[in-house]
C-alpha cells in the first residue's frame, strides 16, 4: 500500500490530468458526446473521491481507484473506437488511463 502522502500526491495529479481532459472536451467541437459524458463522469467521481483518498481506509481507497480505473478503461475504449476524437483529446485520455492504471497497480 502506498503511504498517505503518496496517495495524496497521486490523487492531486490525477485531478489535474482529468481537469485537462475536461478542458479538451469543452474546447473541441468534434468531441463525441459519449466521450464528453464519460470524462464528465470521471471528473464527478474524482471530486467525490476526496474524502475516501484522505481516509486511512485502505479497502475504500482501493475500491475507489478500481472504480475510477474502470471508467478510464471506458474512456480509452471510446477514444479508440471513435474516429471523431481529436488527437489532443486522445492523448490526454491516454494519460488519464495510464495514471489510473498505474495508481491501481501501486495499490494492489
Amino acid at each position: 500500500m502506498l503511504q498517505a502522502n503518496e496517495i495524496q500526491q497521486r490523487y492531486s495529479h490525477l485531478q489535474q490530468t482529468i481537469g485537462e481532459a475536461e478542458q479538451a472536451c469543452r474546447a473541441s467541437q468534434d468531441t463525441p458526446p459519449e466521450m464528453r459524458d464519460c470524462i464528465e463522469r470521471i471528473a464527478r467521481e474524482v471530486k467525490q473521491a476526496r474524502d475516501v483518498m484522505q481516509s486511512n481506509d485502505e479497502a475504500r481507497i482501493v475500491q475507489c481507484v478500481d472504480s475510477l480505473e474502470d471508467m478510464g478503461d471506458e474512456a480509452k475504449r471510446i477514444s479508440r473506437s471513435s474516429k471523431q476524437v481529436p488527437a489532443h483529446l486522445e492523448a490526454v485520455v491516454t494519460r488519464v488511463h495510464a495514471e489510473l492504471s498505474d495508481f491501481k497497480h501501486k495499490l494492489h
